[in-house]
């Protein structure tokens, strides 16, 4: 069997798989050239030369992301110096391709648009807890992005109703009724964590 065969044909996992899952890269693969990685269901990263696979984003997941959304939307629009990333969010960084629910990025680090993945770190990053995704795995992904040189990361948790602030200081709990400290390179973003989960409490 080819490998090409192998992504033609899917298998049955038991629900405690630990993911993700890495993937054999098909044949052309090009981290830096999204035209060629599998076109298949799923939500894809390439790190330390390994390409990960995560399922889809189950309903819980998504109503949180639009909810994380539509809270840093309103801070965008009177903040027209930043730049606000979503779907995926695609950032090739430190030799690996990474993606995030959100990030914001200062417009002046950005250039002009070139159509692939950005090539300078966001100021602030957010990754939203799937159904499959641990804690210890998301506090993992933080402290690459801090290494990569982003400034905060916010993890934000639907089933316990918290957010993780994780800087190069540490790390911080906020829950219902809380406000988010402010990033000092992000004035006035200090979002309740009762916004992240509006539809999820609707």
């Amino acid at each position: 069997m080819t490998l090409a065969d192998r992504y033609e044909e899917s298998i049955t996992l038991p629900r405690a798989v630990r993911f993700p899952v890495e993937l054999f890269p098909p044949a052309g693969f090009d981290a830096d050239r999204p035209e060629t990685w599998p076109k298949i269901p799923g939500r894809l990263e390439y790190v330390n030369g390994k390409l990960l696979f995560m399922p889809l984003c189950g309903d819980v997941q998504q109503d949180v992301v639009t909810d994380t959304v539509i809270t840093l939307g309103a801070w965008i629009r009177a903040h027209r110096e930043f730049v606000l990333g979503t779907n995926e969010a695609g950032m090739r960084l430190l030799g690996s391709t990474r993606a995030a629910d959100a990030a914001i990025w200062r417009r002046s680090d950005l250039g002009n648009y070139r159509g692939g993945l950005r090539r300078v770190p966001p100021v602030l990053t957010i990754e939203v807890a799937g159904a499959d995704e641990a804690e210890d795995l998301l506090r993992e992904k933080a402290l690459w992005y801090l290494n990569a040189g982003i400034e905060a990361v916010w993890v934000v948790l639907p089933e316990p109703r918290a957010v993780l602030v994780i800087t190069a200081s540490g790390e911080a709990r906020f829950h219902l009724g809380d406000q988010l400290p402010p990033i000092p390179s992000l004035p006035g973003l200090t979002p309740q964590v009762g916004d992240f989960f509006t539809q999820l409490s609707a």
